[in-house]
């Protein structure tokens, strides 16, 4: 892999901020095989910061969360629309 392709993941963060107790986040892997490979839990008001790296090419989130990224802001969970 070239260092200009190391740029994308190594600068690719998002924020999740649970908004509800018990909202999970899970680190997918990259590759042939999509597979968990992290998980983490948080309660209301706790944030996180999460990378995209040559290992994680996604990023699934259960529960209530303020997500915030390089392109804009997202609610998740059930309550977002309401």
């Amino acid at each position: 892999m070239e260092l200009k392709d190391l740029y994308w993941y190594y600068n690719s963060y998002i924020i999740v901020k649970a908004l509800e107790n018990g909202v999970t986040i899970i680190g997918l892997t990259r590759g042939k095989d999509t597979k968990f490979h992290h998980t983490e839990k948080l309660d209301a008001g706790e944030v996180m910061v999460a990378q995209f790296t040559e290992h994680t090419s996604a990023i699934k989130i259960r529960g209530k969360a303020e997500i915030y990224t390089a392109h804009g802001t997202v609610v998740s969970g059930s309550q977002a629309e309401k």
